[in-house]
């Protein structure tokens, strides 16, 4: 197994209930929630690639989707089938590389959900066969959900956390804070082995694929850096933040404001 692949993994397995809790009625998880749902519908078959410890694959299982559910991580897969248990919800599960998605599984998918391979893949050539994997899964006219860290995470973070960041020596950190000025995509040690995508750089490198663009947003929206405010307020009050962000959540000028982008396009043989 790849060293990268190999310090991933290990990542996860190691740290499985705080990925879980950590997107748990958060604005990322319930923006993503309804743009899911705008086109995923009971009945739709849908695979969950690097879901992680299933957040999504069971909000989709409950919906009436037959999902299954595709990870990196034994740790992760062994939580998802445990909570699906608890909650009485059916979905499969697969452990695996997403770069060799398509040599594991087999039939095809109406939606695909890749949202969490291209955060840690470093070379590009990996996160284009991760995609290819992906689209050779997914039927035609079927949607692909791809999201990407946002290379303004880091200070995002650094802001609301560790404003030590920008004093720091060390030279993974020196370097993330060198490419955000120079608006160059970071790649190397982080959170974890991982991928931070200039924004600018994504429609260039999803230009590249079968696939009409259907959306281009911000899954926190613009609210990443004072979520924790929003959030401790009463749930009518969050409701409305939730209903003005997703309509502002695909403008280009606030894109920086998120942690988290994501290209949501439809399987085409012609763009």
């Amino acid at each position: 197994m790849d060293e990268t692949i190999k310090t991933v993994q290990d990542f996860y397995n190691n740290n499985v209930a705080s990925e879980w809790n950590r997107i748990a009625n958060r604005p990322e998880f319930l923006l993503t929630c309804r743009m899911l749902d705008r086109y995923i519908k009971p009945n739709d078959t849908v695979l969950d690639i690097g879901g992680g410890p299933g957040r999504y694959s069971l909000y989709l299982a409950g919906k009436g989707c037959n999902v299954t559910l595709f990870d990196l991580s034994h740790a992760n897969i062994k939580f998802a089938e445990e909570r699906a248990a608890e909650h009485g919800l059916k979905i499969k599960t697969i452990t695996g590389d997403a770069q060799e998605a398509d040599k594991l599984l087999g039939g095809q998918f109406d939606h695909i959900l890749l949202m969490g391979p291209m955060y840690h893949l470093l070379e590009e050539n990996a996160r284009i066969n991760a995609v290819n994997a992906a689209l050779n899964l997914l039927k035609p006219n079927g949607i692909l959900y791809v999201s990407f860290i946002n290379l303004f995470s880091g200070m995002i973070y650094a802001m609301k956390v560790e404003p030590e960041v920008l004093a720091s020596t060390a030279s993974n950190e020196v370097k993330y804070v060198e490419n955000v000025i120079s608006q160059k995509s970071f790649a190397g040690d982080a959170f974890s082995k991982a991928f931070m995508i200039e924004q600018s750089e994504i429609l260039p490198f999803m230009s590249q694929f079968l696939l009409k663009k259907l959306h281009l947003f911000g899954q926190e929206s613009i609210t990443a850096p004072c979520e924790d405010t929003i959030m401790s307020k009463p749930k009518e009050l969050i409701d409305k933040w939730m209903d003005f962000c997703e309509k502002i959540w695909e403008r280009n000028d606030l894109l920086s404001w998120s942690e988290h982008l994501m290209h949501v396009g439809r399987k085409n043989t012609q763009v």
